[in-house]
């Protein structure tokens, strides 16, 4: 969990993943790369790291950051 925050600013993600974020959980005018870094410095976010990968969740919402590269794969609703 401390390393992903200390690579707050690494936080990034792909075209296709920037697309598929804002879809997943109806995001419009948000840039999701930002959405998703004010959600791991949430205080009630429960972050766990499951293998090559990060799990953020935060109220309804999960997301998938992977742990070497700290791209956002993935967004969805719980």
């Amino acid at each position: 969990m401390q390393e992903l925050l200390k690579n707050l600013d690494s936080i990034h993600t792909t075209i296709l993943g920037y697309d598929r974020i804002k879809k997943n959980l109806g995001l419009q005018g948000i840039d999701p790369v930002d959405y998703c870094k004010k959600a791991c410095l949430s205080p009630k976010a429960r972050i766990k790291r499951m293998g090559k990968n990060y799990y953020v969740e935060l109220n309804d919402e999960g997301f998938c950051i992977n742990a070497s590269s700290f791209t956002i794969i993935t967004a969805y609703k719980l």
